[in-house]
């Protein structure tokens, strides 16, 4: 069960909040051998990673069109229409993230300048499988990258030892307009992405979750030029309740996140004894009835419920933690929300489960995690484009900044600067 603390001293929060750590060394060896491999000898090394890792030998990476077919006849008609109401609210709330702006500002007499969105021409989409298939990530990266207007989008998710994708992610790959969904896995799957084969083509950004070897994969590839949409690591979720709070919804938010698996990460905080005795008594009440007991147990004893005087020690521990989901059940939500400035997700009230934002509120589940949401924001349709600035100056416009240009160059040690606009200054 979760570690109880009541009143911790500000100077023991940092130590408290600590995520569960990893030896990373042994992973980043691994994924360094697959990726310098990869790069090699392409096609031949994932069929071998293929085999050694997911038990299956693909002779064809690209799923055909009769494997499509075979999914969609396979997807039951209430899962299709679960999938496309979600799709219908994720494109709702993506679309008014699209905004062309174009406006040209005068910053000077003669100087014109302005910005343009342009999305990534080739994106690559990781979506993991094995036994928690995660479809509802193709929704989430594949809508906005469509919206955003990349030209090339591809998805790599691993086969299982029959070489067969689950259904549901073939489905909703192909109802977001995805055509090219590729059977590789793992790190290879990043590496094959990043590096492209005889026939898998490189893309310029990489998104999606996965375990510590795709992380770590992704993280590396980075290094050699390749774009990643975050930093990411296991799930979290933070809670913070008043006394208006209930606690068997609390405990089941909790428990959504201690599923994910072992190495998830959870923390209740509450100005409420009341409250956090009864969120425990729930936990236990409702651990006993789930499939994936054994991994929500697990990763509960890794996460802490905390007792605090008030709402604002409760926010500043938030602030200091950043969670990924952050859901917020108080009398004045509103209050506590102004001081919030560190969480991927926020949901406000008892009736807004983090679960809904999995799923098919419309936000993006694609979230920092590990304290990134300090700087980093989840996925957006921003997350697949790129911003290009442009000037244009005309002849009085370069005479009005000369002045400046010159002198700050010149001060910078940067003489063929200033000649650049001297050069122009003498033809006038």
């Amino acid at each position: 069960m979760m570690k109880v603390v009541r009143y911790p001293a500000k100077n023991n929060w940092n130590e408290l909040l600590k995520r569960p750590s990893q030896d990373n060394s042994t992973v980043i060896d691994v994924v360094k051998q697959i990726l310098d491999d990869i790069k090699l000898n392409g096609n031949e090394a994932i069929r071998n990673y293929s085999q050694k890792f997911d038990g299956f030998y693909p002779e064809q990476f690209l799923v055909s069109d009769d494997e499509f077919v075979a999914a969609v006849a396979e997807v039951s008609q209430e899962l299709k229409e679960s999938i496309q109401q979600a799709a219908n609210n994720i494109r709702k709330y993506h679309q008014v993230q699209l905004k062309y702006s174009s406006a040209i500002i005068e910053t000077a007499s003669g100087v014109e300048c302005w910005q343009k969105n342009v999305p990534i021409d080739k994106v690559g989409l990781y979506i993991p499988g094995g036994t928690a298939p995660l479809f509802s990530t193709v929704l989430m990266l594949g809508i906005p990258a469509e919206i955003a207007g990349c030209k090339e989008i591809i998805l790599c998710t691993p086969s299982d030892k029959n070489d067969s994708i689950n259904p549901a992610i073939l489905y909703t790959a192909k109802h977001v307009g995805i055509k090219k969904v590729y059977k590789i896995g793992g790190a290879q799957a990043i590496a094959a992405m990043a590096y492209g084969t005889e026939t898998i083509p490189q893309v310029y950004k990489i998104f999606g979750p996965g375990n510590q070897y795709v992380t770590t994969a992704k993280q590396l590839v980075q290094g050699e030029g390749v774009a990643i949409d975050m930093p990411a690591g296991p799930s979290e979720v933070c809670v913070i309740a008043d006394d208006s709070g209930d606690a068997r919804f609390i405990a089941a938010d909790l428990l959504s996140q201690a599923e994910h698996g072992t190495d998830s990460h959870v923390v209740f905080i509450t100005t409420s004894e009341t409250l956090l005795n009864e969120v425990l008594k729930q936990l236990a009440l409702q651990l006993d009835l789930l499939p994936r007991k054994a991994i929500a147990t697990k990763a509960l004893q890794n996460s802490v419920a905390i007792l605090v005087e008030t709402i604002s020690d409760a926010t500043e521990i938030t602030n200091n933690y950043s969670p990924e989901h952050l859901i917020i059940c108080c009398n004045d939500e509103n209050a506590v929300v102004d001081k919030i400035s560190n969480a991927g997700s926020v949901f406000l009230g008892n009736y807004s489960p983090e679960s809904a934002g999995d799923y098919a509120s419309g936000t993006n589940h694609t979230l920092p995690t590990n304290g990134y949401a300090k700087a980093y924001s989840g996925v957006n349709v921003d997350s697949f484009m790129k911003k290009i600035s442009f000037q244009k100056l005309s002849s009085a416009g370069l005479q009005n900044i000369s002045r400046t240009i010159i002198t700050m160059s010149q001060a910078e040690g940067l003489q063929a600067h200033a000649e650049a606009v001297k050069i122009r200054l003498q033809k006038q």
